[in-house]
């Protein structure tokens, strides 16, 4: 528990003293948001905000977990989690991506960073390493910290094991690519207004914590309980927990009106994490329902380019749907918070069932 307090605590202050700090610096080197043309005229009044804040997100996370090894190790000479690096690896690889990304929209002085390729290659060649790392590298214990196949909770619905080694590898690669790629591009898309993809992170996280925490107490049945096989999800937990902190403290600065923007920074970095955590805990399925409001700000994306492409007709009044709402006449914060209250829902649904496979499968 205190390993936890250290991590929480450390990510807030480094989230709280740094945040300013980089909002200074940006503004020095007039690194300010570009903003769409076409978009609600309303947000026109946000160009030349400091972005890329999502460099105070990421190294509070890192900084928080890395406190909280540290106290473990002097403590009982706990190593840093395998599983643990790996996950940090992928969000702060997306974040490098995010941060090539925003320093070129400046450069630029557009609202166009890397091109659509570019970013895609980056995504390619850092999930691709994850991936194979992720079924080589053994902790301590002789496991690696994933399934080859597409898990729900736990189990895989399919595996890849039965098709040999090199197949099998392809083919989780490919898996691993789609993950991190889909919700990299959700919580992008989702990060359109103040506070809205901060927000709506931290309550995902808090749902990732509880699941993780969840396995730690269950890796050894007890009383007719089934365990769980996730490699170290104590580490898994504090960063899931860190990532939380990072995002309430950023929020404070995010919130409306934002006097920084994450930018893709943070917005990469944090899809980037949540795939890897849905990846870590063996839940990559059930993060499509714990994810939800990312899942329906894509899928609003997806509807509206197919219907115009095809039927050349809009099905909103803009998308991604927070857009649409905000035309249809709600006001920003109204949006905001509502899609938090949708989030939140999906997180207790995906916790809900969480739990019942637990008691399904222990039978108690």
């Amino acid at each position: 528990m205190i390993a936890v307090l250290i991590g929480l605590i450390v990510s807030l202050v480094v989230t709280f003293v740094g945040t300013p700090i980089v909002t200074r610096i940006i503004t020095d080197l007039h690194y300010g948001q570009y903003i769409r043309q076409d978009g609600p005229q309303s947000h026109l009044v946000k160009r030349g905000t400091p972005t890329m804040g999502g460099i105070v997100i990421n190294l509070a996370i890192v900084l928080g977990w890395l406190s909280s090894a540290l106290y473990r190790w002097i403590v009982s000479g706990r190593t840093p989690s395998v599983n643990a690096m790996l996950v940090l690896f992928v969000m702060l690889s997306m974040g490098i991506l995010g941060f090539i990304d925003d320093f070129a929209k400046v450069a630029k002085k557009q609202n166009e960073g890397l091109s659509i390729h570019g970013k895609f290659i980056g995504q390619v060649i850092f999930a691709t390493l994850y991936a194979i790392l992720s079924l080589t590298i053994k902790a301590p214990d002789g496991t690696v910290s994933a399934h080859s196949g597409i898990t729900f909770i736990e189990r895989p619905l399919i595996s890849f094991d039965a098709l040999g080694t090199v197949l099998s590898t392809i083919l989780f690669i490919i898996w691993v690519n789609l993950l991190l790629s889909a919700w990299t591009n959700a919580t992008n898309l989702t990060d359109g207004l103040d506070g809205l993809a901060s927000g709506s992170s931290m309550v995902s996280f808090i749902g990732f914590a509880v699941i993780a925490l969840w396995e730690s107490y269950h890796l050894k049945p007890s009383h007719g309980s089934v365990a769980y096989t996730v490699q170290d999800p104590q580490d898994l937990a504090i960063i899931a927990l860190c990532a939380m902190a990072a995002c309430f403290g950023f929020l404070w600065f995010n919130s409306n009106p934002a006097t920084i923007f994450m930018g893709d920074t943070g917005s990469l970095a944090l899809g980037g994490l949540f795939a890897a955590l849905s990846i870590a805990t063996h839940t990559e399925v059930l993060a499509v329902i714990l994810g939800g409001l990312f899942v329906w700000e894509t899928l609003s994306d997806v509807i509206q380019i197919f219907s115009f492409k095809v039927f050349h007709t809009r099905v909103f009044k803009m998308a991604p749907i927070h857009h649409h709402y905000e035309l249809k006449g709600w006001s920003e914060n109204k949006v905001v918070v509502r899609f938090w209250m949708i989030e939140m829902v999906c997180v207790i649904v995906a916790l809900v069932i969480f739990y019942l496979d637990w008691v399904v499968r222990s039978g108690i």
